[in-house]
Protein backbone atom coordinates (compact mmCIF):
# COMPACT_ATOMS: atom_id res chain seq x y z
CA UNK A 1 0.00 0.00 0.00
CA UNK A 2 1.33 3.44 -0.91
CA UNK A 3 2.02 5.88 1.89
CA UNK A 4 0.37 9.26 2.33
CA UNK A 5 3.23 11.34 0.95
CA UNK A 6 3.52 9.33 -2.25
CA UNK A 7 -0.24 9.64 -2.81
CA UNK A 8 -0.01 13.44 -2.44
CA UNK A 9 2.81 13.61 -4.98
CA UNK A 10 1.07 11.29 -7.42
CA UNK A 11 -2.22 13.22 -7.38
CA UNK A 12 -0.63 16.67 -6.86
CA UNK A 13 -2.34 17.28 -3.54
CA UNK A 14 -0.80 20.20 -1.65
CA UNK A 15 -1.09 20.66 2.11
CA UNK A 16 -0.39 19.19 5.51
CA UNK A 17 -3.62 20.00 7.34
CA UNK A 18 -4.66 17.33 9.85
CA UNK A 19 -8.24 17.06 8.51
CA UNK A 20 -6.99 16.77 4.93
CA UNK A 21 -4.52 14.05 5.91
CA UNK A 22 -7.25 12.14 7.76
CA UNK A 23 -9.52 12.23 4.67
CA UNK A 24 -6.70 10.89 2.46
CA UNK A 25 -5.85 8.15 4.96
CA UNK A 26 -9.49 6.99 4.97
CA UNK A 27 -9.48 6.88 1.15
CA UNK A 28 -6.32 4.73 1.17
CA UNK A 29 -7.79 2.37 3.80
CA UNK A 30 -11.11 1.73 2.00
CA UNK A 31 -9.60 1.45 -1.49
CA UNK A 32 -8.92 -2.30 -1.20
CA UNK A 33 -12.58 -3.04 -0.39
CA UNK A 34 -15.71 -2.76 -2.56
CA UNK A 35 -17.82 -0.75 -0.11
CA UNK A 36 -19.51 2.42 -1.33
CA UNK A 37 -18.08 5.79 -0.29
CA UNK A 38 -19.70 9.22 0.04
CA UNK A 39 -17.37 12.24 -0.25
CA UNK A 40 -18.72 15.44 1.32
CA UNK A 41 -17.47 19.01 1.40
CA UNK A 42 -18.10 22.46 -0.04
CA UNK A 43 -17.90 23.18 -3.75
CA UNK A 44 -14.33 23.62 -4.94
CA UNK A 45 -12.50 21.66 -2.20
CA UNK A 46 -11.27 18.96 -4.60
CA UNK A 47 -13.70 16.11 -3.93
CA UNK A 48 -12.96 14.61 -7.36
CA UNK A 49 -9.48 13.54 -6.16
CA UNK A 50 -10.81 11.03 -3.62
CA UNK A 51 -12.56 8.61 -6.08
CA UNK A 52 -9.47 8.69 -8.32
CA UNK A 53 -7.28 7.68 -5.37
CA UNK A 54 -9.72 4.92 -4.36
CA UNK A 55 -9.92 3.52 -7.90
CA UNK A 56 -6.15 3.62 -8.49
CA UNK A 57 -5.44 1.70 -5.27
CA UNK A 58 -8.21 -0.90 -5.73
CA UNK A 59 -8.23 -4.24 -7.52
CA UNK A 60 -10.41 -2.54 -10.19
CA UNK A 61 -7.65 -0.16 -11.28
CA UNK A 62 -7.18 -1.90 -14.67
CA UNK A 63 -10.90 -1.53 -15.50
CA UNK A 64 -12.87 1.58 -16.42
CA UNK A 65 -13.26 4.63 -14.22
CA UNK A 66 -16.24 6.80 -15.24
CA UNK A 67 -17.06 10.16 -13.62
CA UNK A 68 -20.63 11.43 -13.99
CA UNK A 69 -21.82 14.92 -13.03
CA UNK A 70 -25.41 14.18 -11.99
CA UNK A 71 -26.29 17.88 -11.72
CA UNK A 72 -25.33 18.55 -15.34
CA UNK A 73 -27.62 15.92 -16.92
CA UNK A 74 -31.26 16.94 -17.62
CA UNK A 75 -33.83 15.07 -15.52
CA UNK A 76 -35.54 13.66 -18.60
CA UNK A 77 -32.42 11.91 -19.90
CA UNK A 78 -30.48 10.96 -16.76
CA UNK A 79 -32.00 7.44 -16.53
CA UNK A 80 -30.96 6.81 -20.12
CA UNK A 81 -27.44 8.13 -19.46
CA UNK A 82 -26.92 5.99 -16.37
CA UNK A 83 -28.73 2.78 -17.32
CA UNK A 84 -29.05 2.93 -21.13
CA UNK A 85 -32.17 2.58 -23.29
CA UNK A 86 -33.74 0.35 -25.92
CA UNK A 87 -34.42 1.46 -29.46
CA UNK A 88 -37.78 3.24 -29.74
CA UNK A 89 -38.22 3.58 -25.96
CA UNK A 90 -38.75 7.35 -26.36
CA UNK A 91 -38.69 10.01 -29.06
CA UNK A 92 -35.19 10.22 -30.49
CA UNK A 93 -34.12 6.74 -29.33
CA UNK A 94 -33.12 5.55 -32.82
CA UNK A 95 -30.88 2.78 -31.52
CA UNK A 96 -30.11 0.79 -28.39
CA UNK A 97 -27.60 2.48 -26.11
CA UNK A 98 -25.52 1.25 -23.16
CA UNK A 99 -25.52 3.35 -19.99
CA UNK A 100 -22.64 4.23 -17.70
CA UNK A 101 -23.36 1.35 -15.32
CA UNK A 102 -23.10 -1.14 -18.16
CA UNK A 103 -19.94 0.48 -19.53
CA UNK A 104 -18.26 0.62 -16.10
CA UNK A 105 -18.88 -3.08 -15.34
CA UNK A 106 -15.93 -4.33 -13.31
CA UNK A 107 -14.68 -0.80 -12.63
CA UNK A 108 -15.58 2.29 -10.63
CA UNK A 109 -18.25 4.90 -11.25
CA UNK A 110 -18.04 8.34 -9.60
CA UNK A 111 -21.40 10.10 -9.14
CA UNK A 112 -20.63 13.77 -8.53
CA UNK A 113 -23.43 15.98 -7.14
CA UNK A 114 -25.43 12.87 -6.29
CA UNK A 115 -27.81 14.98 -4.21
CA UNK A 116 -29.22 16.41 -7.45
CA UNK A 117 -30.56 13.04 -8.66
CA UNK A 118 -34.36 12.89 -9.24
CA UNK A 119 -36.27 10.64 -6.83
CA UNK A 120 -37.19 8.17 -9.60
CA UNK A 121 -33.52 7.75 -10.51
CA UNK A 122 -32.66 7.32 -6.82
CA UNK A 123 -34.92 4.24 -6.74
CA UNK A 124 -33.03 2.72 -9.70
CA UNK A 125 -29.67 3.52 -8.09
CA UNK A 126 -30.74 1.90 -4.82
CA UNK A 127 -31.47 -1.34 -6.68
CA UNK A 128 -27.98 -1.31 -8.21
CA UNK A 129 -26.43 -0.81 -4.78
CA UNK A 130 -28.49 -3.60 -3.22
CA UNK A 131 -28.06 -6.38 -5.78
CA UNK A 132 -26.25 -4.98 -8.82
CA UNK A 133 -29.39 -5.16 -11.00
CA UNK A 134 -30.79 -2.53 -13.36
CA UNK A 135 -33.22 -2.12 -16.24
CA UNK A 136 -32.59 -0.17 -19.41
CA UNK A 137 -35.20 2.46 -20.20
CA UNK A 138 -37.91 0.74 -22.25
CA UNK A 139 -36.70 -2.77 -21.41
CA UNK A 140 -38.12 -5.50 -19.16
CA UNK A 141 -34.94 -7.56 -19.11
CA UNK A 142 -32.97 -7.35 -15.86
CA UNK A 143 -29.22 -6.83 -16.34
CA UNK A 144 -26.41 -7.25 -13.85
CA UNK A 145 -23.39 -5.03 -13.27
CA UNK A 146 -20.41 -5.17 -10.91
CA UNK A 147 -19.35 -1.62 -10.17
CA UNK A 148 -17.80 0.22 -7.23
CA UNK A 149 -19.79 3.39 -6.53
CA UNK A 150 -18.18 6.50 -5.08
CA UNK A 151 -20.51 9.50 -4.73
CA UNK A 152 -19.91 13.12 -3.80
CA UNK A 153 -22.12 16.02 -2.72
CA UNK A 154 -21.79 19.57 -1.43
CA UNK A 155 -25.29 19.73 0.08
CA UNK A 156 -26.46 18.82 3.58
CA UNK A 157 -27.83 15.33 2.95
CA UNK A 158 -29.69 15.06 6.26
CA UNK A 159 -31.48 18.32 5.46
CA UNK A 160 -32.32 17.01 1.97
CA UNK A 161 -33.75 13.84 3.56
CA UNK A 162 -35.84 15.93 5.96
CA UNK A 163 -37.26 17.88 3.01
CA UNK A 164 -37.93 14.57 1.18
CA UNK A 165 -35.59 15.48 -1.69
CA UNK A 166 -33.32 12.49 -1.06
CA UNK A 167 -34.15 8.94 0.00
CA UNK A 168 -32.92 8.02 3.47
CA UNK A 169 -32.29 4.37 2.56
CA UNK A 170 -30.17 5.42 -0.43
CA UNK A 171 -28.15 7.82 1.74
CA UNK A 172 -27.21 5.05 4.16
CA UNK A 173 -26.32 2.73 1.26
CA UNK A 174 -24.05 5.35 -0.30
CA UNK A 175 -22.40 6.49 2.93
CA UNK A 176 -21.07 3.17 4.19
CA UNK A 177 -17.90 5.20 4.62
CA UNK A 178 -18.12 9.00 4.58
CA UNK A 179 -15.04 11.07 3.78
CA UNK A 180 -15.25 14.80 4.52
CA UNK A 181 -12.87 17.27 2.89
CA UNK A 182 -12.33 20.51 4.88
CA UNK A 183 -12.98 23.95 3.39
CA UNK A 184 -9.90 25.98 2.40
CA UNK A 185 -10.52 28.55 5.19
CA UNK A 186 -10.08 25.65 7.67
CA UNK A 187 -6.61 24.99 6.20
CA UNK A 188 -4.97 28.39 6.74
CA UNK A 189 -1.43 27.00 6.77
CA UNK A 190 -1.98 25.39 3.35
CA UNK A 191 -3.26 28.51 1.52
CA UNK A 192 0.14 30.06 0.80
CA UNK A 193 1.55 26.68 -0.29
CA UNK A 194 -1.30 26.22 -2.76
CA UNK A 195 -0.99 29.77 -4.11
CA UNK A 196 2.74 29.38 -4.72
CA UNK A 197 2.12 26.08 -6.54
CA UNK A 198 -0.53 27.67 -8.77
CA UNK A 199 1.64 30.75 -9.42
CA UNK A 200 4.56 28.53 -10.45
CA UNK A 201 2.37 26.42 -12.76
CA UNK A 202 0.90 29.48 -14.51
CA UNK A 203 4.32 31.11 -14.81
CA UNK A 204 5.53 28.08 -16.78
CA UNK A 205 2.29 27.78 -18.75
CA UNK A 206 2.33 31.41 -19.96
CA UNK A 207 6.14 31.65 -20.12
CA UNK A 208 6.25 34.53 -17.64
CA UNK A 209 8.15 35.13 -14.36
CA UNK A 210 6.36 33.67 -11.34
CA UNK A 211 4.41 36.21 -9.28
CA UNK A 212 5.34 36.71 -5.63
CA UNK A 213 3.36 38.15 -2.72
CA UNK A 214 4.72 40.55 -0.11
CA UNK A 215 4.09 39.84 3.61
CA UNK A 216 0.95 41.97 3.80
CA UNK A 217 -0.50 40.27 0.72
CA UNK A 218 0.30 36.85 2.17
CA UNK A 219 -1.54 37.77 5.38
CA UNK A 220 -4.55 38.94 3.38
CA UNK A 221 -4.47 35.74 1.34
CA UNK A 222 -4.39 33.61 4.49
CA UNK A 223 -7.23 35.38 6.31
CA UNK A 224 -9.65 35.70 3.41
CA UNK A 225 -12.57 33.26 3.77
CA UNK A 226 -12.38 31.79 0.19
CA UNK A 227 -16.05 30.90 -0.42
CA UNK A 228 -15.04 29.22 -3.70
CA UNK A 229 -12.25 27.28 -1.95
CA UNK A 230 -9.32 25.88 -4.00
CA UNK A 231 -11.10 26.56 -7.29
CA UNK A 232 -11.36 30.28 -6.44
CA UNK A 233 -7.74 30.44 -5.21
CA UNK A 234 -6.51 28.91 -8.47
CA UNK A 235 -8.62 31.33 -10.50
CA UNK A 236 -7.18 34.35 -8.62
CA UNK A 237 -3.61 33.08 -9.09
CA UNK A 238 -4.20 32.68 -12.85
CA UNK A 239 -5.75 36.14 -13.24
CA UNK A 240 -2.87 37.86 -11.45
CA UNK A 241 -0.28 35.82 -13.36
CA UNK A 242 -1.72 36.91 -16.70
CA UNK A 243 -2.73 40.53 -16.00
CA UNK A 244 -0.08 42.01 -13.69
CA UNK A 245 3.13 43.35 -15.23
CA UNK A 246 4.80 43.91 -11.88
CA UNK A 247 5.47 40.39 -10.58
CA UNK A 248 5.76 41.54 -6.94
CA UNK A 249 2.17 41.63 -5.71
CA UNK A 250 1.11 43.93 -2.88
CA UNK A 251 -1.97 43.60 -0.67
CA UNK A 252 -3.62 46.49 -2.56
CA UNK A 253 -3.23 44.67 -5.88
CA UNK A 254 -4.39 41.34 -4.42
CA UNK A 255 -7.44 42.99 -2.84
CA UNK A 256 -8.55 44.22 -6.27
CA UNK A 257 -8.91 40.57 -7.39
CA UNK A 258 -11.03 39.57 -4.39
CA UNK A 259 -14.74 40.30 -3.82
CA UNK A 260 -15.65 43.48 -1.95
CA UNK A 261 -15.86 41.76 1.45
CA UNK A 262 -12.17 40.75 1.37
CA UNK A 263 -11.25 43.26 4.06
CA UNK A 264 -13.82 41.81 6.47
CA UNK A 265 -13.07 38.21 5.55
CA UNK A 266 -12.73 36.41 8.85
CA UNK A 267 -13.55 39.19 11.33
CA UNK A 268 -15.79 38.26 14.26
CA UNK A 269 -19.49 38.44 13.54
CA UNK A 270 -20.01 41.08 16.25
CA UNK A 271 -18.01 43.65 14.20
CA UNK A 272 -20.19 43.11 11.14
CA UNK A 273 -23.27 43.28 13.35
CA UNK A 274 -22.22 46.65 14.79
CA UNK A 275 -21.84 48.01 11.28
CA UNK A 276 -25.31 46.81 10.33
CA UNK A 277 -26.83 48.29 13.47
CA UNK A 278 -25.32 51.67 12.64
CA UNK A 279 -26.65 51.53 9.10
CA UNK A 280 -30.23 50.88 10.17
CA UNK A 281 -30.49 52.77 13.47
CA UNK A 282 -32.56 55.58 11.94
CA UNK A 283 -35.01 53.15 10.32
CA UNK A 284 -35.38 51.30 13.64
CA UNK A 285 -36.21 54.55 15.49
CA UNK A 286 -38.85 55.37 12.89
CA UNK A 287 -40.35 51.88 13.20
CA UNK A 288 -40.51 52.15 17.00
CA UNK A 289 -42.25 55.53 16.73
CA UNK A 290 -44.83 54.13 14.32
CA UNK A 291 -45.50 51.15 16.60
CA UNK A 292 -45.90 53.38 19.67
CA UNK A 293 -48.28 55.67 17.77
CA UNK A 294 -50.35 52.67 16.66
CA UNK A 295 -50.47 51.40 20.25
CA UNK A 296 -51.71 54.79 21.47
CA UNK A 297 -54.37 54.90 18.74
CA UNK A 298 -55.55 51.39 19.62
CA UNK A 299 -55.83 52.38 23.29
CA UNK A 300 -57.97 55.35 22.21
CA UNK A 301 -60.12 52.93 20.21
CA UNK A 302 -60.65 50.74 23.29
CA UNK A 303 -61.50 53.67 25.54
CA UNK A 304 -63.98 55.09 23.03
CA UNK A 305 -65.67 51.69 22.63
CA UNK A 306 -66.11 51.22 26.37
CA UNK A 307 -67.26 54.81 26.90
CA UNK A 308 -69.91 54.57 24.23
CA UNK A 309 -71.05 51.14 25.44
CA UNK A 310 -71.81 52.76 28.79
CA UNK A 311 -74.26 55.03 27.00
CA UNK A 312 -75.66 52.15 24.91
CA UNK A 313 -74.93 53.78 21.53
CA UNK A 314 -73.78 50.82 19.40
CA UNK A 315 -74.19 52.61 16.05
CA UNK A 316 -72.06 55.50 17.19
CA UNK A 317 -69.46 52.97 18.45
CA UNK A 318 -69.19 51.42 15.00
CA UNK A 319 -68.98 54.79 13.19
CA UNK A 320 -66.33 56.19 15.53
CA UNK A 321 -64.31 52.98 15.45
CA UNK A 322 -64.29 52.88 11.64
CA UNK A 323 -62.90 56.43 11.57
CA UNK A 324 -60.17 55.48 14.05
CA UNK A 325 -59.26 52.35 12.08
CA UNK A 326 -58.85 54.32 8.88
CA UNK A 327 -56.75 56.85 10.77
CA UNK A 328 -54.47 54.06 12.04
CA UNK A 329 -54.20 51.91 8.90
CA UNK A 330 -54.92 54.37 6.10
CA UNK A 331 -56.78 52.98 3.08
CA UNK A 332 -55.36 49.43 3.15
CA UNK A 333 -58.56 47.60 2.14
CA UNK A 334 -57.57 44.20 3.57
CA UNK A 335 -56.76 45.57 7.04
CA UNK A 336 -59.75 47.92 7.12
CA UNK A 337 -62.12 45.12 6.08
CA UNK A 338 -60.71 42.82 8.77
CA UNK A 339 -61.04 45.42 11.52
CA UNK A 340 -64.49 46.54 10.37
CA UNK A 341 -65.57 42.89 10.43
CA UNK A 342 -64.47 42.68 14.05
CA UNK A 343 -66.53 45.81 14.82
CA UNK A 344 -69.54 44.31 13.06
CA UNK A 345 -69.38 41.24 15.29
CA UNK A 346 -69.06 43.39 18.44
CA UNK A 347 -72.82 43.95 19.03
CA UNK A 348 -73.44 40.19 18.73
CA UNK A 349 -70.63 39.46 21.15
CA UNK A 350 -71.97 42.08 23.54
CA UNK A 351 -75.47 40.60 23.41
CA UNK A 352 -74.14 37.07 23.90
CA UNK A 353 -72.07 38.10 26.93
CA UNK A 354 -74.88 40.14 28.45
CA UNK A 355 -77.33 37.28 28.03
CA UNK A 356 -74.90 34.87 29.71
CA UNK A 357 -74.61 37.16 32.72
CA UNK A 358 -78.22 38.44 32.79
CA UNK A 359 -80.62 35.80 31.41
CA UNK A 360 -83.61 38.01 32.18
CA UNK A 361 -83.87 41.74 31.46
CA UNK A 362 -82.35 43.65 34.35
CA UNK A 363 -82.63 47.25 35.51
CA UNK A 364 -81.13 50.09 33.49
CA UNK A 365 -78.23 50.39 35.94
CA UNK A 366 -76.99 46.97 34.78
CA UNK A 367 -75.82 48.52 31.48
CA UNK A 368 -73.19 50.53 33.29
CA UNK A 369 -72.21 47.50 35.38
CA UNK A 370 -71.89 45.39 32.20
CA UNK A 371 -69.56 47.94 30.53
CA UNK A 372 -67.26 47.85 33.54
CA UNK A 373 -67.14 44.03 33.39
CA UNK A 374 -66.17 44.10 29.68
CA UNK A 375 -63.22 46.32 30.55
CA UNK A 376 -61.98 43.73 33.06
CA UNK A 377 -62.34 40.72 30.72
CA UNK A 378 -59.33 39.35 28.81
CA UNK A 379 -59.20 39.51 25.02
CA UNK A 380 -59.16 35.72 24.98
CA UNK A 381 -62.81 35.59 26.15
CA UNK A 382 -63.89 37.71 23.16
CA UNK A 383 -61.97 35.40 20.85
CA UNK A 384 -63.70 32.37 22.40
CA UNK A 385 -67.08 34.01 21.89
CA UNK A 386 -66.23 34.87 18.30
CA UNK A 387 -65.31 31.22 17.64
CA UNK A 388 -68.53 30.10 19.31
CA UNK A 389 -70.65 32.50 17.22
CA UNK A 390 -68.98 31.38 14.00
CA UNK A 391 -69.56 27.71 14.89
CA UNK A 392 -73.24 28.38 15.69
CA UNK A 393 -73.75 30.31 12.45
CA UNK A 394 -72.15 27.51 10.42
CA UNK A 395 -74.27 24.86 12.18
CA UNK A 396 -77.50 26.80 11.66
CA UNK A 397 -76.69 27.27 7.97
CA UNK A 398 -75.49 23.66 7.52
CA UNK A 399 -71.92 24.69 6.70
CA UNK A 400 -72.90 27.21 4.00
CA UNK A 401 -70.32 29.96 4.42
CA UNK A 402 -72.14 32.61 2.41
CA UNK A 403 -75.29 32.33 4.53
CA UNK A 404 -73.29 32.15 7.76
CA UNK A 405 -71.27 35.25 6.81
CA UNK A 406 -74.49 37.12 6.02
CA UNK A 407 -75.93 36.18 9.41
CA UNK A 408 -72.76 37.34 11.20
CA UNK A 409 -72.65 40.59 9.22
CA UNK A 410 -69.21 39.98 7.72
CA UNK A 411 -67.94 39.19 4.23
CA UNK A 412 -67.53 35.58 3.05
CA UNK A 413 -63.82 36.18 2.55
CA UNK A 414 -63.41 37.40 6.14
CA UNK A 415 -65.34 34.36 7.41
CA UNK A 416 -63.04 32.07 5.42
CA UNK A 417 -59.99 33.71 7.02
CA UNK A 418 -61.52 33.34 10.47
CA UNK A 419 -62.22 29.63 9.83
CA UNK A 420 -58.62 29.15 8.74
CA UNK A 421 -57.27 31.24 11.63
CA UNK A 422 -59.17 29.31 14.29
CA UNK A 423 -58.81 25.96 12.49
CA UNK A 424 -62.56 25.34 12.51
Amino acid sequence: MENLQSIKQRFEIIGNDVKLNRALEKAIQVAATDISVLVTGESGVGKESIPKIIHSLSHRKHNKYIAVNCGAIPEGTIDSELFGHEKGSFTGATQTRSGYFEEADGGTIFLDEVGELPLTTQVRLLRVLENGEFLKVGSSQVQKTDVRIVAATNINMLEAIRKEKFREDLYYRLSTVEIHLPALREREEDINLLFRKFASDFGRKYKMPTIRLDEEAMALLQHYRWPGNIRQLRNVAEQISVLEKDRNITARVLRSYLPADAGAANLPAVVAQQRREGDFSNEREILYKVLFDMKADLNDLKKLTLELLKHDNAQKVQDENKQLIRKIYGDADEVVEEEEAAIAVLPALRAEQEYAKHPSPGPAEDKYHFAEEIQEEETLSLQDKEIELIKKALERNRGKRKAAASELGISERTLYRKIKQYDL
